[in-house]
């Protein structure tokens, strides 16, 4: 079968919801034997029989069941599509498919989207973490709508995709209270040493805090590398070790996770980006999130401490 003849299943979705040729035909504003004889069609070109009679009623076969279930999902899509369709414009709901990128700081992310959220129409938001790369080729495959990341596309898929610069916070290192009282005094040479939790997603900061390191000749003690932003968090506050967050996030990060703050790192940055297919969609869900963040980027001075 090279084509199912949607016309004719829907005449069988009909006849097996009413249970009745007669009924569906007249729902359907056909004759009896036109509807009739639409079936004996479909049945020829799926290749076996759909209803079995009994007493003079009609019921599935078990073939039939298996049709009409998909059917049944076609059917009733199309329907909730039609109803979508028959609303004024500005009234339908908004689809947002966005990818975050798994380096990014899952509190900052929730800050990042919350725009989208904020929209009068309603958003139906679908959100999927991963590595960039292959967030990227689900972009420009349109399974994504929009991507968030720390890095921006390589020159070469400059043509295809388009990047905009959110927000960008300095870094700033957390431990639990014993630990980032012990750290605190001589920072940032107290941390010589001293047990690090990093990830290891590659993320653009954690390079740059790793050259800053180098710089002030401080030796590296990793304890732990994580491919989750939050799980490190958990392992700081049970005192495994320090780690790194965005400064912009300090608040959130000291209150959740019981944490102190050490010092802040005004040399080492974390910058995000929205990236977008190069052609515009007109999402306005989407147009609310490329606006740049200005209230997410915080000063380049250290805390006071």
């Amino acid at each position: 079968m090279d084509q199912l003849n949607l016309r004719h299943l829907q005449y069988f979705w009909m006849i097996a919801r009413t249970g009745s040729i007669v009924r569906a035909a007249e729902s359907l504003d056909l004759s009896p034997q036109t509807l009739s004889g639409q079936l004996a069609t479909l049945e020829a070109s799926l290749g076996g029989a759909l209803f079995k009679r009994a007493n003079r009623s009609l019921q599935l076969t078990d073939f039939g069941k298996t049709v009409f279930s998909y059917a049944d999902d076609i059917f009733q899509s199309v329907q909730s599509l039609t109803e979508v369709l028959q609303q004024p414009p500005e009234n339908r709901p908004l689809t947002l498919a966005i990818g975050i990128a798994a380096s990014i700081h899952k509190l900052i992310a929730y800050h990042l989207t919350e725009p989208a959220l904020s929209q009068p129409r309603p958003v139906h938001l679908v959100c999927q973490t991963g590595e960039t790369g292959q967030l990227l080729r689900q972009l420009g495959q349109r399974e994504l709508d929009i991507l968030l990341t720390d890095r921006q596309p390589d020159f070469k898929d400059a043509g295809q995709f388009r990047a905009t610069r959110l927000a960008s916070s300095s870094i700033s290192l957390f431990a639990t209270p014993e630990l980032a009282a012990r750290l605190r005094p001589g920072f940032p040479l107290s941390l010589d040493r001293q047990p690090f939790l990093t990830t290891s997603l590659n993320a653009p900061y954690i390079n740059e805090l790793m050259n800053w390191f180098a710089a002030k000749r401080i030796r590296i003690n990793v304890v732990a590398e994580v491919d989750d932003s939050a799980l490190i968090k958990v392992f700081g506050r049970q005192g495994l070790g320090y780690f790194a967050a965005p400064t912009v996030i300090h608040d959130e990060v000291c209150r959740q996770y019981e944490v102190e703050c050490i010092g802040s790192i005004g040399e080492v940055r974390e910058t995000l980006y929205a990236v977008t297919r190069a052609r515009s969609s007109g999402n306005p869900a989407i147009e609310a999130l490329l606006k740049s963040r200005p209230e997410l980027d915080d000063s380049i001075e250290k805390i006071e401490l």
